[in-house]
Order: structure tokens, then sequence, then C-alpha cells
């Protein structure tokens, strides 16, 4: 029991967090859009289930990618957690069509919502609650791409690195935009549809809301089939790879370098060129030292290294700021 905890641990904790912040949000909702009538409440109800769900198997998907490699899959499950994002895609797709067919029947047929009150209230607690889940899934973006920021400078930078970010936590972070922003739509539908005539506006609101989840499920969808493909990590990384390798006082060069993203793991296969007169015994003592430097990076899951003579030829082309030793 506790061997299952501890791998329930290694999760991905944004997904969590928002898989029982949108439970919670779930119930309420619809149980206000059940008393109400609001088709806005509707659209943020489902929103907030298809976010539940999804944030549920994208946790135990991140769990399961954190297994160690086996001698049949020696490569290890970190693609295992772009399996389970493309299964969430399907959830908010599937969502977002109910949304858009609920309020394309809105437009026909539009309905006054009763409850003021409850929908403000439940609405305006869900805008705080995925605004925290939000502002929660940017901070582990931050921690992910090690980027160094505080206070309001973790918004641009999230949106800047969300890119290199673990799979479940950009999903989180997409996601929880759509859902801070539809519960926002959802709430000005309410206002404006109790104090004026404007009566579409419910309609109208809760296709926009389907929309957002369309393009969500678009986006995520995308980059995990990228992901399942198999992606070259980016170049913040291969970067900060290349300077582990030159930080050896016995590197010259760099042949070649593939650095393939796995999940939230990076595969590296290099040669390195070593100075010129070298034994084969210290050679390969070099080779496993350098091996060792890059294993202590969290994010580098395995090294596969091939160790050359000085060719005399520059081949690894310097970014500013890197040299070699």
């Amino acid at each position: 029991m506790s061997s299952f905890w501890t791998t329930l641990k290694k999760g991905n904790t944004s997904s969590a967090t928002a898989a029982l912040g949108n439970l919670g949000l779930a119930i309420v909702k619809g149980f206000a859009a059940a008393y109400s009538g609001s088709g806005a409440m509707f659209a943020s109800a489902m929103h907030s289930i298809a976010d539940a769900v999804n944030q549920g198997f994208v946790f135990f998907g991140s769990v399961l990618a954190e297994k160690k490699p086996t001698p049949r899959f020696p490569t290890g499950f970190g693609r295992v957690i772009n399996l389970f994002c493309m299964i969430a895609v399907i959830v908010v797709t599937i969502m977002a069509y109910e949304t858009v067919m609920e309020g394309i029947h809105l437009l026909k047929e539009p309905a006054h919502a009763s409850h003021f009150w409850l929908n403000f209230i439940i609405l305006f607690l869900a805008i705080v609650v995925d605004g925290l889940v939000l502002v929660k899934a940017m901070k582990e973006i931050v921690h992910e791409t090690r980027v160094e920021a505080k206070g309001w400078g973790i918004v641009p930078a999230a949106f800047r690195h969300v890119g290199r970010a673990a799979p479940p936590t950009r999903l989180v972070f997409y996601e929880d935009i759509v859902a801070t922003t539809g519960a926002l739509l959802a709430l000005i539908a309410v206002v404006v549809t109790q104090f004026t005539t404007f009566a579409l506006l419910d309609g109208i609101a809760t296709i926009m809301i389907g929309i957002l989840m369309v393009g969500v499920a678009f986006k995520v969808g995308y980059d995990n089939m990228v992901g399942l493909i198999g992606v070259a990590a980016p170049k913040e990384v291969e970067d900060r790879v290349a300077a582990i390798i030159f930080a050896d006082p016995d590197v010259t060069d760099i042949n070649r370098l593939r650095i393939v993203q796995e999940g939230r793991f990076y595969h590296v296969e290099c040669y390195v060129e070593l100075r010129a007169g070298l034994t084969l015994a210290v050679a390969d003592d070099i080779k496993y030292r350098i091996r060792d430097s890059l294993l202590t990076d969290p994010d580098i899951s395995d090294v596969t290294m091939g160790i050359l003579e000085d060719n005399g030829v520059q081949d690894w082309k310097q970014s500013d700021g890197l040299e070699t030793t």
C-alpha cells in the first residue's frame, strides 16, 4: 500500500488539483443549471465535467508515465501521458459539441433563467477556483521549465514557456484558461439576461464557450499527436545539454547531438569528440563521467553516447554565451 501511495505522489499535481476542483464545480454548476434553467450555466457545467474527467485521466496517465524502463520497454513509458491526453481531447470534443448544440437550441427558443443570485454566486466561485488552478498551473510551468519568475512575472513567463512544460501541465493550463474565460462569459450572460431583454445572449455565450472548448481540443490534440510521434527537444534544452557536455575539460567538440522528448523526459543520443592522444581506457572513463553528469539533470532519463577523437573541425554550432573548454 505504501508503494501505491508513493507512486501516486509522482503524478502531476496540477492535473490532480484541477480534477478535484472541477469535480466540485461540476456538481454545484449542474445543480444550479437544472434548478435555474440557465443555458450559460449548463455550458459551464459541461465544461467542468469535461475538465474533471480529462484531468483525472491525465493524472493517472502521468503516474504511469513515471514507471521505470523495462527490458520490454527500454525507453520507458513517457509517451503514455500523450495517449491519455488524446483520450481527454475526445472527451472535450464531445462535450464541446453538446455545448454548441445547447447554445443553438437556446438561440431558437430563448429561456428565461431564474434564481439569479444562485447562478451569480456559483459562477463567481467558479471564476475564483478556476483562476487559482490556472495560477498553480502557471507556477508549475515556471518550475518545470526552470524559468526565474516571481509575482505577476509568472504570467508572461508561463505563456512564453508553456510549450516546454510537461503534457499534463500544458493541458491543465489551456483548459483552465478556457474554464476561467467560460465562467466569466457565463456570469456576464446571467447578469445581462437578468437585467435586460437581450435573452439571446444566453445562447450566444453558450456557443462561445463550446467554441473555446473546440479550440482547446485542437491545441492539446496537436501537441500530443506530435508527442506520440516523437519530437525533438526545444533549443533551450539542447543548449543546456551541450553546456553540460562542454563543461568537461577533455571535450573538444560535439560531433552529433539528438535529444528526443518522451512525455516530460528527454533521451539524449550524441557523439562527443575528445582531445587527441587519449588511451581507450581513459576515453572510456571520460565517456562515463560525462554521461553521469548529464544524468544528474532530473529531466534526462537516459543517455546513449559515443566517443571520437578530435577531427580538427568544429562541428557544433555554439549558441551565444556557450563556449567550449
